[in-house]
């Protein structure tokens, strides 16, 4: 689906208000000025305070899914708002899905 593309500038955080440390691979595609994200990217999580009863149980990584199909970098392809990140704690469990708060508005890919 057609969206803002993704870059390192954006903000992303896991439901429970934890932030996404945004790096990439990726050194050939850019959008306004920083490195578009690509799907093949996992990204740390800092700051989550969540818990399960009184086990502390925080956002560490968030796996992404849903890239572009017409716009890649090398082929791999870039993320945009549609893309949807999976956030996940130190043991590999599902804790739900990243909340893309804010992206560059002029680049998009399909």
């Amino acid at each position: 689906m057609p969206g803002n593309v993704l870059n390192t500038s954006s903000l992303i955080m896991c439901p429970h208000g934890g932030q996404a440390v945004l790096f990439t691979t990726n050194t050939k595609v850019f959008a306004q000025g920083a490195p578009a994200l690509l799907e093949s990217d996992i990204h740390p999580v800092v700051g989550c305070p969540f818990t399960v009863g009184p086990k502390y149980s925080p956002c560490i990584r968030i796996e992404w899914a849903g890239g572009t199909a017409r716009s890649t970098a090398d082929g791999t392809p870039e993320l945009n708002q549609t893309s949807v990140g999976t956030c996940f704690n130190a043991e590999g469990a599902t804790q739900g899905v990243a909340i893309i708060v804010s992206t560059q508005i002029k680049a998009s890919g399909q």
